[in-house]
């Protein structure tokens, strides 16, 4: 049994067990296999829109990329096996992926975390210096933070898990048993690294970005048009961004601090459902960029007619379509 609690000295993942009919049983693996494609889905047409049009391929969106790669795997792996876990009584996907998964979870959820540092500070100067962002920030550099960021996330999480991932069998005492230890240091250090410094940037980041946008907005008219434009769209980007932020750290933060509470504290079924927030996020970002970004819904639209099929489709003007 793959078992999830907070304790002193061990975290471990307590699974409740899903009870009741065969029609409950069958209603709850629909809604998860549901989540699932709908995450998997939406954040294909991401990756597949900045991948195949080349007017896409900026420094922002090379970030929205990694974003949306971090937020396929949970939809690809971390979705459906945690949906296995909290129906099934026992862990029916071996040892090796037992040590394998936690792995998978850390480095998805530092690489997340990362990526909106990333971003932040790439709205900062988009905001801050919009005429010479360019110079400052090109999609090389972009490509090169987003490396060094994946590389980081799993050299931490390895370090993090190491004994479970080298010694598994430590942690099981029968068959069909899959329980993750955390020592209490590291359980420290991940909350310094993965709570309490992203939030303090992010956070920190944001006032200063909505503090310079409301300063050039009471100046804005004295502006020339094309400094003007340029700053409105800064700010444009960094307010749908802000969004994407926002929301992570309010499905995220409260799942952070429960999972360091006394099991007794927390009921299972309530981290049971903060566990699920989290997850149900990685489809949320999708939707906030079809609702704010107009590129988005045309590259949907070019996808899903199967017109990237065409010759020289990848050098489709969107932007031009947005406004037709």
């Amino acid at each position: 049994m793959f078992e999830c609690r907070a304790v002193v000295l061990t975290v471990t993942y307590v699974k409740p067990t899903v009870g009741g009919s065969v029609t409950e049983y069958i209603i709850v693996y629909i809604f998860i296999s549901t989540i699932s494609v709908f995450t998997v889905f939406l954040n294909l047409l991401v990756i597949i829109s900045i991948a195949h049009f080349k007017q896409l391929h900026t420094p922002t969106n090379v970030l929205i990329f990694s974003l949306a790669v971090a937020d396929l795997i949970v939809g690809l792996i971390l979705t459906p096996v945690q949906g296995i876990k909290l129906i099934e009584p026992c862990w029916f996907f071996g040892e090796i992926f037992c040590s394998i998964f936690p792995f998978i979870f850390y480095v998805v959820v530092t690489a997340s975390l990362g990526n909106l540092i990333i971003i932040s500070v790439d709205r900062y100067i988009a905001v801050n210096d919009p005429l010479r962002y360019p110079a400052r920030v090109n999609t090389n550099r972009a490509v090169l933070s987003i490396v060094v960021n994946w590389v980081f996330s799993c050299i931490y999480s390895f370090f993090l898990l190491y004994e479970s991932i080298l010694y598994p069998e430590k942690n099981h005492t029968c068959v069909g048993e899959c329980i993750l230890f955390i020592k209490l240091g590291y359980i420290i250090t991940d909350v310094i690294v993965t709570l309490v410094t992203p939030c303090c940037l992010i956070i920190s980041l944001y006032m200063k970005i909505c503090f310079v946008a409301k300063h050039q907005a009471e100046h804005i008219n004295s502006l020339s048009d094309k400094k003007a434009k340029s700053e409105k769209k800064a700010s444009k980007a960094a307010l749908t961004l802000g969004i994407i932020v926002a929301v992570y750290l309010l499905c995220g933060i409260p799942f952070y601090i429960c999972s360091l509470t006394e099991s007794t504290a927390i009921s299972s079924t309530t981290m049971t459902l903060l566990t699920w927030t989290l997850y149900v996020n990685s489809g949320l970002n999708p939707l906030i960029y079809a609702f704010f970004y107009r590129w988005f819904k045309m590259s949907v639209k070019h996808i899903l007619t199967l017109k990237i099929f065409q010759p020289a489709s990848s050098l489709t003007d969107i932007f031009t379509d947005c406004h037709s």
